[in-house]
């Protein structure tokens, strides 16, 4: 079952989510170190991490699936936060830089139509974090949190459906080791937990975080030689309409 936007948003708010937001945004920040100048789109519910984005990009938006609603953000301006379908993004083809997803792909009814969407509007140098519950960590089992939520996947399975989609993934890593405790008494050792989880337990993260970028293909052009035996062919009956005398056979025909 997916999580409303206000259970997002109360979740984000509270104690422990804060603590995990600030766990998961040391990762992004590492991948994306500088965003300066960039267009950064989140999906989902992408907004608790786009804030520390917001002053260096040169434009941050997000657009929330219709099946989890929308509320507005940020607090402190105009909203920047529209409410879509998964399959018909309102965002110009090939006109953003970064695309980040939480809460988004487990959550989507449909990965592939979605993806493909997410192929059009990225721009050929593009990239694309995805954060997706391990189904082999123990957040997955935690359903009062968002990560109990939705679809979890493995790496491979996540990484099979980019590569079906057109989407090359350049770096992985894993977040969430601890247990998902909701003492926040408990979750204040969460950064020591997380030191010896990675060590310790990798295939236990609570999280698998994936770069993806475009995969182009070269399209092999015919020789001009076959180009210039292209014709038009008409179709009985629109030669009047183009202005064209029909083609008469000659004599001997």
């Amino acid at each position: 079952m997916q999580h409303s936007v206000y259970s997002l948003r109360n979740f984000y708010v509270s104690k422990s989510g804060r603590l995990i937001r600030r766990l998961l945004l040391r990762h992004i920040l590492t991948l994306w170190p500088d965003v300066t100048g960039l267009r950064v789109m989140g999906y989902g519910y992408a907004t608790p991490y786009m804030k520390a984005l917001r002053d260096r990009a040169e434009r941050v938006f997000a657009v929330m699936p219709a099946g989890q609603g929308v509320h507005s953000w940020p607090d402190d301006g105009a909203n920047l936060v529209a409410l879509t379908d998964e399959g018909a993004l309102p965002v110009e083809t090939e006109s953003i830089d970064r695309i980040i997803l939480f809460h988004g792909l487990e959550n989507a009814e449909y990965p592939d139509v979605l993806l493909k969407e997410l192929w059009r509007i990225l721009k050929s140098n593009g990239r694309m974090l995805i954060v997706v519950p391990n189904r082999l960590g123990l957040w997955t089992r935690a359903d009062w949190t968002p990560f109990g939520h939705g679809r979890p996947w493995s790496m491979g399975q996540v990484q099979h459906v980019l590569e079906e989609n057109m989407f090359t993934v350049e770096r992985t890593d894993r977040a969430l080791f601890m247990p998902p405790f909701r003492s926040f008494l408990m979750l204040r050792s969460a950064y020591m937990l997380e030191s010896i989880g990675r060590a310790i337990f990798p295939g236990l993260a609570g999280v698998h975080i994936i770069e993806a970028g475009k995969q182009i293909y070269a399209v092999r052009g015919k020789p001009a030689r076959e180009v210039q035996k292209r014709g038009l062919i008409l179709v009985p009956g629109t030669a009047k309409a183009l202005g064209r005398s029909p083609v008469r056979k000659d004599a001997s025909g």
